[in-house]
């Protein structure tokens, strides 16, 4: 695929994201639902088709894609297994990471295999976000000592590394280390990290843990990035626009299946007002709290497009591992995952029917 020209390659992950979402994912994603494990032939799929490293510039061996481009096989891949695109999703925020970071060694060391899906990452970085920290990091001789909790970390012995930020004690400033994850429970350092399984009612087969880090090394080598607080919450408009590729990724899959239902004038609407959804996402970039709004708008759209599909299949909808039932509670996931309290208000007050501030 690399050897393509830019159009085309860009047109060709296109329509593998489409063939591995609709062929490979979803007729599986029941299946996954009901195990709690994402097979390993999901992550070889995606390998595979060139889409672990979407979101990496060309001169970092990407395909160059425009940010929209991204985002669409972002919601694409969502609509075909939500646990599968979730935790996969936890990769880009690592290759761009690395493809923007000065520490050469690190990014000649990793970035290569993360962005053809060699090595898989997760993220871990809600740590940071409230205030004080959940995450801090205190200065050594010859790098850091993390300390601290990550309540929701995705892909728990499934990848391969973990970006784990952290707060400087002493600045404020916002650290992010790249770690094997192979290393953190070390028999050196029995409990320097703690795991503990969180149990989730949708998207279980995210692996989800509850991460606490005790005194945990962290050497200036694994070091990919040092940002001021104000430039880590200006940067996350990007990280908030990813995330919000999840609720269209369930209207995409409720739309489908109303088509297959034979309530297709609903469909239709419902895929209008997802395009309207999304324009306004899109045009929030540069403005938190119009992006927090247009964020929630998009959450509670998926939530009513689930509950048009539980209405069209009416019974059949209340049978535990159907389709419609899996993916009214994934609306649940989307709801609160990857969301912040400005957000978790902002629904608050839509479903309550109250005015906010906008």
């Amino acid at each position: 695929m690399s050897n393509q020209d830019p159009a085309a390659r860009r047109s060709t992950l296109r329509t593998e994201a489409l063939r591995v979402a609709d062929d490979v994912l979803f007729p599986a994603a029941a299946g996954v639902d009901r195990t709690g494990v994402v097979p390993s032939s999901h992550w070889r799929a995606l390998a595979d088709a060139g889409l672990y490293g979407i979101a990496a510039p060309v001169e970092a061996g990407g395909p160059g894609l425009e940010f929209g481009e991204v985002t669409e096989i972002l919601e694409v891949l969502v609509s075909g297994c939500l646990s599968t695109a979730f935790t996969w999703l936890q990769h880009h925020g690592v290759v761009i990471s690395l493809s923007r970071t000065p520490n050469r060694s690190l990014r000649d060391e990793l970035l290569e295999p993360t962005v053809t899906g060699r090595l898989r990452a997760g993220v871990a970085y809600a740590g940071v976000v409230p205030s004080p920290p959940r995450m801090t990091a205190t200065r050594t001789d010859d790098g850091w000592v993390f300390t601290g909790h990550a309540p929701f970390v995705s892909g728990w012995g499934t990848v391969d590394l973990l970006q784990i930020s952290a707060r400087d004690t002493e600045t404020d400033d916002v650290i992010a280390a790249i770690l094997p994850t192979a290393e953190l429970p070390t028999a050196e350092l029995p409990t320097a990290v703690r795991a503990s399984p969180v149990e989730l009612t949708a998207a279980a087969a995210t692996s989800t843990v509850s991460l606490q880090v005790d005194g945990l090394p962290v050497p200036d080598a694994r070091v990919v990035s040092r940002v001021s607080i104000d430039e880590f919450f200006t940067n996350q408009n990007v990280g908030v626009r990813l995330n919000g590729t999840l609720p269209f990724g369930l209207v995409r899959r409720c739309t489908a299946l109303l088509d297959v239902a034979g309530r297709a004038p609903a469909a239709r609407r419902l895929r209008e007002r997802a395009d309207e959804a999304r324009m306004a996402l899109d045009s929030a970039m540069d403005d938190a709290t119009a992006l927090s709004a247009a964020r929630a708008d998009a959450a509670r759209l998926a939530l009513e497009a689930v509950a048009a599909l539980v209405a069209a299949r009416g019974g059949e909808a209340l049978l535990r591992g159907s389709d419609a039932e899996r993916l009214f509670r994934e609306a649940s996931f989307i709801l609160v995952a990857a969301s912040r309290p400005e957000l978790k208000d902002l629904l608050v007050r839509r479903f309550a029917g109250e005015p906010d501030s906008r």
